[in-house]
Parts: structure tokens; sequence; C-alpha cells
């Protein structure tokens, strides 16, 4: 069975590589849990992205039908918490939540709530609020940066203090108690997606797969014979090269860099990492940080936090964390 947006499931051999290249990742040591078991690979289009499922499984049909239960769930959260979409809790919030109180889904009531928990734990390292200066940098359309004076406005400002946030069950509502603040999950929902898409495929009994959502990833499970999962970061320098490589199981890894979403005015880069204090993009000495976590929505959103920190005080952040660790830096 074949789907426009598959690739021909076969029977792998027991150490192929698995080309999981979407992003920033690429991965080996397939877990193959039984000889007859065979690889079922999907890729689509989601959340300004490609995601990529892979699962492992005797049965072709059902691995299929596991994968597009996943991918549902994918699909779900940027139906609720895209900004670009005008229908989303996001969209609907940021049109009129300076205005009077909007109603959001659980889901998105509580990946705000997780957003404004790292928001404090890292002083505004990382805030959710900042989609008006994210759309005003827009760096995959610009080829020079705005003015200083417009930039400027959301320097310093610790806009996600100003989101106002009602999580009762049932009847979520926000608020914004400025009117520069627009929400922005850029740095936090794409590992909520991809935590949802793996309990998924969990609860259809998917004992070994992979959901890898640009930089992304949780690895399910682990090889025949225990190995983990090993998982190549591509290098910011040569995409063709790997600046470093990690094992997992049952764990997530998220990637942020300055090296695909940018542009370049004389001389100078320019990428979508914006750094709260200035209302800029961050400036950093290093092109890429990697972060490991139990939860994919906690490992995006650390690696939005730390990249340009200082180490010691990237550490410090997630260690008040718990089960986080800054595994790469390039």
């Amino acid at each position: 069975m074949e789907r426009p947006d598959s690739q021909p499931s076969r029977h792998p051999t027991r150490r192929e590589v698995l080309a999981l290249g979407v992003g920033v990742f690429v991965v080996g040591a397939v877990p193959f849990a039984r000889s007859r078991a065979r690889l079922v690979r999907r890729t689509i289009p989601v959340m300004g992205t490609l995601a990529e499922a892979a699962v492992v499984h005797r049965d072709e049909r059902y691995a299929h039908a596991a994968i597009d239960a996943a991918f549902a769930e994918l699909r779900m959260v940027e139906q609720r918490m895209s900004r670009y979409l005008g229908t989303s809790d996001v969209g609907r919030a940021n049109a009129r939540a300076a205005r009077e109180g909007v109603g959001v889904s659980d889901e998105t009531a509580a990946v705000l709530a997780r957003a404004l928990h790292w928001a404090e734990a890292s002083d505004g390292a990382f805030d959710p609020c900042l989609g008006q200066a994210t759309a005003l940098w827009d760096v995959e359309d610009r080829r020079d940066p705005p003015p200083t004076s417009a930039s400027g406005v959301f320097a310093g400002r610790r806009l996600f203090r100003a989101l106002d946030l009602d999580t009762t069950p049932g009847r979520a509502r926000v608020r914004f108690d400025d009117p520069s603040v627009a929400i922005d999950l850029g740095g936090i929902g794409k590992g909520y997606a991809v935590d949802r898409a793996v309990a998924t495929l969990r609860a259809w009994g998917i004992e070994h797969g992979l959901v890898n959502a640009g930089g992304d990833l949780y690895a399910l499970g682990t090889s025949e014979d225990g190995d983990l999962w090993k998982v190549g970061i591509r290098s910011p320098h040569d995409p063709r090269e790997l600046s470093g490589r990690i094992a997992i199981s049952d764990e997530a890894i998220a990637t942020s860099g300055d090296y695909l979403r940018q542009f370049t005015h004389e001389g100078r880069r320019y990428h979508h990492l914006l750094d709260p204090t200035t209302g800029e993009p961050r400036q950093s000495e290093v092109h890429s940080v990697t972060v490991r976590a139990v939860s994919c929505l906690d490992a995006d959103a650390a690696a939005t936090a730390v990249f340009g920190m200082d180490p010691m005080r990237a550490e410090s952040l997630t260690r008040t964390f718990g089960g986080l660790d800054v595994v790469r830096a390039a």
C-alpha cells in the first residue's frame, strides 16, 4: 500500500542507516523488533516545516494507520496554535485579546502555561509573546533589517508578563494587558506536537518509531538487541557533515540554530531567534545548540531559550527543570 505522501515500505537490512534527513537530524540504528517487521516511513508538510514519521511493525496497513493518527495530531496542533491562521486559538487571540478575553482550547492553554513557566524561569530569554517582533523581522522574506526604532519597541519589555491566562478546564481564556503582545508558539509548539504524535503511536501499540519535525525529534524504543537510536546532528557549517552524534531511547532532542531561517546583510547574519532584551536576532558565538529531554516540548523550549546564552547560565536553567541536558553546541 502506498500513499501520496509516503515512501514505499520494504524489508530493511538490520543496520541500514535510516535517511530521516528533514531538518537537522540524521538517524541510524533502526529498531527491528522482529525479522519480519517492515519499515514504514511517511513525510508531510506541516507547521511550516517537513515532518517525518517512521514505524517498525509487522503489519504494513496497521503501521500506516498509526502514522495517519500521529499526523492528525500534528495537524491538530497546527490548526489550534499557528499564528499564521486567523482561525486558530493563537490567531484569534492575537486579533482580539488586547480588547477582550478570548476563549482557547485546553490544549492551547496548557502549552501557553508551560511557555509562561519557561519565560519566568529564563528571566525572559524565552518569551512566547514576541509575535509582533517576529512578524517585523520576517527573516524568510526580508533582505535587510528593519529600522532600529521599530525593533527597539520590543526591547526588554518582558511582554510575557502582560499575558493574562485562565486555564480553567473547558473555559480557558487569554487576554493581553499590553497592545504590543502577540503570541508566537514557534519555540515550543512543534515540540508539543511531536509529543502528541508520539503519544498517539504508543496508544496504537507502536513500540519502535520516530517522529521528526524539523529540529524537534523523539525516538521511541530501542533496536533489536537493545541498542539506542543513533542520532546525527547536521553541521551548521556544512549540511553534508555531522557536528555530533547522540544515542537516545524514549527521549527527545531539539536543536535551535541561526543557519536555516536567516538572511545576510552587510556581512551580518540575521536569523529568526530573537533576543527579548534587544528586540533583534541574538548574537551568539555558536550557530546551533541541541538539548535532550524527556519531552519534546521542554527540549524545544530549552533549545530556544539557551541559544546564545552563557554556558553556565544555560546549564543552571536546564538543571532547574530536571531531566534536561544541553548536549551539543556548534
